[in-house]
C-alpha cells in the first residue's frame, strides 16, 4: 500500500491555486509584466490574477453625475479586464482571477494580498521615463515593502519580449 505524498501548502491553500498578481492599467510597461506574469505562472504552474482599481472620481460636485462617471469607469475597467484576460488565456491556457476594486490603487493593492492568502508574488512593471519607475512601484519599494507579506517582482517597461522570454 502506497501513501500519497503530502504537499507542502502556504497558508493551507495547496501550492497549484497560488496565483501570481499583476496590476492592471493603461500604462506601456503593463504590458511587459503581464508578459512576465503569463510566463512564471504558466512555467510554475500557478494561477494568474489580474488587479484593477477604479480610483475615485475628481468631480463629485453633483451626486448624479459622479454616480454616471463612477458606472462608466466601472464598465471601462471591466472591458479593459475582459481584454487582458483573452490575453492571459492565450499566452498560459488558463483563465485568471480577476479582482475589480474602488479606492485609492496602492491601499486596494495591499488589502488585497492581506484577504487573498493565495496570492504568493506580486509582479509589477516599471515606467522607463526620466520621472522614475512609476508611483505604484516607488511607493511600493520605497514605503511598503516590509509591509508586503509577498515578494514583488519589478520588471522593467524596456525588457522586449524576448528579453522577458529568455528570462523566464
Amino acid at each position: 500500500m502506497t501513501e500519497t505524498p503530502k504537499v507542502d501548502t502556504k497558508d493551507g491553500i495547496d501550492p497549484s491555486e497560488l496565483t501570481f498578481l499583476c496590476v492592471v492599467d493603461d500604462t506601456p510597461e503593463m504590458a511587459a509584466a503581464l508578459r512576465f506574469a503569463c510566463r512564471r505562472a504558466s512555467r510554475s504552474g500557478r494561477r494568474l490574477g489580474l488587479l484593477y482599481v477604479i480610483e475615485p472620481a475628481e468631480f463629485q460636485h453633483w451626486m448624479s453625475v459622479g454616480e454616471l462617471m463612477q458606472h462608466e469607469r466601472r464598465e471601462e475597467a471591466e472591458e479593459m479586464l475582459q481584454v487582458v484576460s483573452r490575453t492571459v488565456q492565450m499566452r498560459t491556457g488558463e483563465t485568471p482571477a480577476l479582482f475589480i476594486r474602488e479606492g485609492n490603487l496602492t491601499d486596494e493593492l495591499m488589502a488585497l494580498i492581506e484577504e487573498d492568502k493565495s496570492i504568493a508574488l506580486l509582479v509589477l512593471g516599471a515606467a522607463t521615463g526620466t520621472e522614475g519607475p512609476g508611483p505604484l512601484v516607488t511607493t511600493l519599494v520605497q514605503k511598503k515593502a516590509g509591509q508586503l507579506r509577498v515578494p514583488l517582482t519589478v520588471v522593467p517597461g524596456s525588457l522586449s519580449e524576448a528579453d522577458i522570454d529568455a528570462i523566464t
